[in-house]
Formats: C-alpha cells, structure tokens, sequence
C-alpha cells in the first residue's frame, strides 16, 4: 500500500491521534519526551507531537515506527481505529516471540468457542 495513501487515510479518519496519545498517557511520557525519545529534536518535539496528537499532521510512517517502538506498542497500533482491536494488538505485541505461535492457537481457539457460543443462540 502506498506510504502517502497511508497518511492522507490517516489525516481524514483522524487515526494515529487517540491511539498515539493514549498511549503516551500510560507510559507518562509527555509530548517532548515521546518525541526525544523517537528521534525529533528537543527544540521542536513538544511542537511536532502535538501536531500529531491534534491530527493537524502525520508523522510519516518511520517516525511512527520510533514512536510505536518508545510506547512498547506495534505500529498497526496507532492506525487502528478500534479500541478493543487496539487493546489485542498491545497485548500480542508484548508476547515474547517464542510464545507467540502458542498465543495464536489459544486466542484462536478462544475465539472460535466465543463466536459459536453467541451464534448458537
């Protein structure tokens, strides 16, 4: 998918704004720090990350790489515009990657079992 696609769909739909600064949140990072710590100079952090923070910019997507990375989140994270899907992706980021493949089954399976339990009815 086009990288610039990516960012005007972004910019429209208002994604990366909540997702990103939620996650800030947690971390109790402020908008200076996240942004130092993703690689933006320290005279223009605080300015750039609200930016992106308000929608009125997207960070291109290896800012929003660093960023994912400063936040312990993955990337598609901050371009999910569904909070119970985004609360998934945290967690299955933060499996060890030797476990994962054992995550997938179990979430699979768990899964499978919610959706005929609710469709059976």
């Amino acid at each position: 998918m086009d990288c610039c696609y990516v960012q005007h769909f972004a910019l429209d739909h208002g994604l990366l704004v909540q997702p990103e600064k939620k996650a800030r949140l947690q971390a109790g990072l402020s908008q200076e720090k996240l942004g130092v710590l993703a690689g933006i100079d320290e005279m223009s952090s605080s300015a750039r990350m609200n930016q992106y923070e308000r929608g009125k910019h997207v960070p291109n997507f290896s800012l929003a790489k660093r960023v994912a990375r400063v936040l312990d989140v993955p990337e598609c994270y901050l371009y999910c515009g569904d909070d119970d899907l985004a609360a998934l992706l945290v967690q299955f980021h933060r499996v060890p990657s030797r476990q994962r493949t054992e995550a997938i089954k179990r979430a699979t399976q768990l899964l499978q079992d919610v959706v005929q339990l609710y469709t059976a009815k």
